[in-house]
Parts: structure tokens; C-alpha cells; sequence
């Protein structure tokens, strides 16, 4: 008889697992409170109108239409009964023989409320959506503004230089330059400030000194100015105050700045560390539990090369995921199971047109070259050919002419 395994969470981790399960021993139910995976790494660019949201989205339902044993959720998790093998959710009870947790994670912000109302955020298709809303309507506005409105309209700041703020940085500059004028004859862009700002001594500081040297060069040459070693102290909507005392009037304020994992109840509390992320072993066992497992950015796993955990990023959950498959269909067998070893494969960001910045673990490089590698793994990583020729003639479309057709505010006269 088949065991039952139920999948909390439809992201690289949740989506690579089901994909490599043996369902010829397991039935799984994968349950997601959204009813896509969704490709983070270019959020940013639907929050700039560069793609559409549905070309970096992917109906679950979709994706896994040709297995039946496959059973797709539609629900919120509140909670793990592990004593009874089940699930407490939005539509109900579910049992399972093995529970995999693969839930990712939200925006941490450390616990600051104010900030947390008034920021945007960019962790969800929705979240992108909203800020490509804001800022095209900031500009409606800007366009008819006096002069006071005008000073709290005309800054835009990015919280945290990782990735995902220099990328979105690099991305408005671009635009500020290229593509608003045309739009907004009336406005003066060159008034118009992006504001990076970032807690640490660099921008890209998780990445080689090449990368963190050449983003900030190309960025501070596009017009973006870049605080280090600065810090949001506090943003009500309209203000943003630094830790040095200094006041940036702002409509814009976008908190990229820190994650924190979606946590589950029902585990025991000395297994959560303080940024939600809970402890497994090598096998990605939770601590104390044969038949529960997480992956990806919410499991928090020692081993010699990473003694404070693997980063969070997808490779690493992907990987797990893909032999934690492998090794529940050897379970299924009693063969021995295989330790998870992380292979660093290097990382990469793009700061605009021409533009990017790899490392990889035998090479760091930078300019056109690494723009086109970017190019070419995200391509990669896309799920469907019709979303990779969608979002590739995009591309081709914004590079000859240096314009979109994206710029749509799209949400209801209640918002």
C-alpha cells in the first residue's frame, strides 16, 4: 500500500520534491496557500514593468497535470499534530505518514511595527504587482504636484543592497533615464533620487570583493546614491529617519533588508531559532522526528563547510529537495540514505542594461559577458518553454528599444 506524503509550500523546494518523488510508492498532497509557484528572482523586474506577473508564475495545478497521484490544496497550515501524523489547516485535517515542511520564508523587520506598516515589500507576485501600482500612480501625482508634494514624491528608497535592492536599484535608475521621460514630459527627472540604503559596509556584501566593488561603481554611476553603514530607523509613510538623525521625506520606502522563515506551529520551541528557521540533521530531519522534514530557507542545517547554516537561496533548496526525494524512495526500500552536501555553484546579480556581476566558485567576472550568463540561468530556471520565449522576446523588445509596454495600474477604484 502507498504511503501519503503531504508537502506544506509550492516553492523551488515544494515543487522540485513532488517532482522527484516515486509515486509509484507515495501519494502526495501538496497544499500551498497560493495556487502558483512563483519564480522569485524577477519579482523585481514585474515591479518595474519590464515582465508580466503570469510570466513568472506557474498554476500548480499546471505543472503536475499529468500525475494522479498528486492531490494540489488550495489552504493556509495553521499548525502540526505530530502526535496524530496530521496537519491543522484552512479546509481542514490532513494525515500523513511523512510531513515535509517547505513553507520559505517573509520579510523580517526586526521587529519594527511602524516600518512594517508603512514599507513595501517584495516577497510574493502580489508584492510586485503593488509596487509597480505605487510608483507608476507616484508619478501620476508627481506630474500635477506643488512644490512641497513634489519633495515628498521625488525620492525613492531601497532598503538592503543584497541582490533583490540592487537589482531593483539598477532597474529604476534605468528607467528614471530612459523610459519616464518619455512618458512624463512635464516632469524633471533629474530631481528625481533613488537611495539605496544598506547596514553593512558594502552593497552585494554576501558576494566576492569584484562584485561588491563593480555594483557599487556601476550603481553610483547611474545616479544612484548609496548610504553604507546606515540604518531605517523608523518610516511613517511620509518620512524615513535614519540611525544618524537624518530625515528623507518619502512616498516610496521598499524593505529589502532581512527575511524571516514562515514558522509552523506545533513544534517544540527549543527547535526554532530566533530568525525562523527550524534545526534538521543532514538528512533534513527535523530534530527528533523520524518522519517530519524541512527544506530550503526555513531548515537550519550545521555541517563542517556551513557551521551557521546554508545560505538561503534556491539552489540550496532545490538540492535538498531533490535528494530528500531520493532518499524517502530509498526509505520506502530500508536502503541506506545519502547526507546532504551543499556544492556552492556561485552566484549572480544584475545592476542593469549590460550590466551584471558573477561569482562562481572558480571564477568572478563582471560587465557584458556576466549580463549575458544572467541572462541565460534565469532563462534556465524558467518552468515552461512559453514563459522562457514570453519573457526572452520581453527582453529582446526592452533592449532594442529601450521601452515596455507594461506600465499598467492595475487594481480596484477601493484601493
Amino acid at each position: 500500500m502507498k504511503k501519503k506524503i503531504v508537502v506544506i509550500g509550492g516553492g523551488f523546494a515544494g515543487v522540485s520534491f513532488t517532482e522527484k518523488i516515486d509515486f509509484k510508492k507515495y501519494d502526495v498532497i501538496l497544499i500551498d496557500k497560493l495556487n502558483h509557484h512563483q519564480f522569485q528572482p524577477l519579482f523585481y523586474q514585474v515591479a518595474t514593468s519590464q515582465i508580466e506577473p503570469s510570466s513568472i508564475s506557474f498554476p500548480l495545478r499546471y505543472i503536475f497535470k499529468e500525475n494522479k497521484s498528486i492531490q494540489i490544496r488550495m489552504a493556509e497550515v495553521y499548525g502540526v499534530l505530530p502526535e496524530q501524523n496530521k496537519i491543522e489547516t484552512s479546509i481542514g485535517n490532513f494525515d500523513y505518514d511523512f510531513l515535509v515542511i517547505a513553507t520559505g520564508c517573509k520579510t523580517n523587520f526586526f521587529n519594527n511595527k511602524i516600518i512594517e506598516q508603512n514599507a513595501l515589500t517584495l516577497k510574493s507576485t502580489y508584492d510586485a504587482i503593488a509596487i509597480r501600482n505605487h510608483i507608476i500612480s507616484v508619478f501620476e501625482k508627481l506630474i500635477i504636484a506643488n512644490n512641497d508634494e513634489a519633495e515628498f514624491l521625488k525620492n525613492i528608497v531601497i532598503v538592503g543592497a543584497g541582490p533583490t535592492g540592487v537589482e531593483l536599484a539598477g532597474a529604476f535608475a534605468e528607467i528614471k533615464c530612459e523610459i519616464l521621460p518619455k512618458d512624463y514630459p512635464g516632469i524633471d527627472f533629474s530631481k528625481l533620487s533613488i537611495y539605496l540604503i544598506e547596514g553593512s559596509k558594502h552593497t552585494l556584501n554576501s558576494m566576492s570583493d569584484t562584485a561588491q566593488k563593480a555594483s557599487y561603481t556601476y550603481l553610483i554611476k547611474m545616479g544612484v546614491k548609496i548610504f553604507t553603514e546606515t540604518f531605517v530607523k523608523s518610516y511613517d509613510g511620509k518620512v524615513a529617519e535614519f540611525n544618524d538623525g537624518t530625515k528623507l521625506p518619502t512616498s516610496t520606502l521598499i524593505w529589502a533588508a532581512g527575511v524571516l522563515g514562515n514558522k509552523i506551529e506545533g513544534l517544540p520551541d527549543n527547535l526554532w531559532l530566533s530568525n525562523n528557521r527550524i534545526k534538521v540533521n543532514r538528512f533534513n530531519q527535523i530534530i527528533g522526528f523520524e518522519n517530519i522534514f524541512a527544506l530550503g530557507d526555513i531548515a537550519f542545517m550545521q555541517t563542517e563547510k556551513y557551521p551557521n547554516g546554508h545560505p538561503q537561496v534556491a539552489n540550496v533548496a532545490i538540492n535538498q529537495a531533490k535528494l530528500l526525494a531520493k532518499n524517502l524512495n530509498k526509505i520506502y526500500s530500508n536502503k541506506m540514505l545519502y547526507e546532504f552536501e551543499y556544492k556552492d555553484l556561485g552566484a549572480m546579480a544584475t545592476i542593469g542594461r549590460n550590466k551584471a556581476v558573477v561569482d562562481l566558485p572558480f571564477l568572478k567576472f563582471k560587465g557584458y559577458f556576466a549580463w549575458l550568463v544572467w541572462i541565460f540561468l534565469h532563462l534556465m530556471y524558467i518552468l515552461t518553454i512559453r514563459n522562457k520565449l514570453i519573457i526572452f522576446i520581453n527582453w529582446t523588445w526592452s533592449y532594442l528599444t529601450k521601452n515596455s509596454s507594461l506600465r499598467l495600474i492595475l487594481k480596484s477604484e477601493k484601493d
